[in-house]
């Protein structure tokens, strides 16, 4: 698979886990709503970093997929708030690995911050159209 239909595919899988995520938040299920919010920002910042580098990074910290970007771009966008960054961080793995639950706000709060990370990777990605 190439590079651009890699990239494309990670877009595609981001916008799914999204959209899942609000499908779980109506649903009420707030425990795999931000899951779900996780799994989307991840796959978007991966996604950008395939798209600058031809490679992506095998992590599972959102915060270390932000210091990559940093780093590649020192595009100050990229120094987002670390405290929403541990909140999705911490969440995946209490959803995934403990007994943990989320609540709604919670599920507010992670949705927020998908939201966000897709309007920064989109206009990230709109300025090198731009070029």
């Amino acid at each position: 698979m190439r590079s651009k239909e890699k990239v494309d595919l990670f877009f595609e899988r981001a916008q799914s886990f999204l959209k899942g995520a609000y499908e779980r938040f109506k649903d009420r299920d707030w425990d795999i709503a931000c899951f779900m919010a996780e799994q989307s920002v991840h796959l978007h910042l991966k996604a950008l970093i395939l798209e600058k580098t031809g490679d992506f990074p095998k992590t599972h910290s959102i915060k270390g997929l932000f210091g990559i970007l940093y780093n590649l771009s020192k595009d100050d966008r990229f120094k987002y708030d670390r405290q929403n960054l541990r909140f999705l961080e911490a969440a995946y793995f209490n959803v995934r690995y403990f007994t943990i639950s989320c609540d709604k706000k919670d599920a507010e709060d992670a949705l927020k911050i998908v939201e966000e990370v897709q309007k920064l990777v989109g206009s990230i990605r709109s300025d090198k159209e731009k070029k």
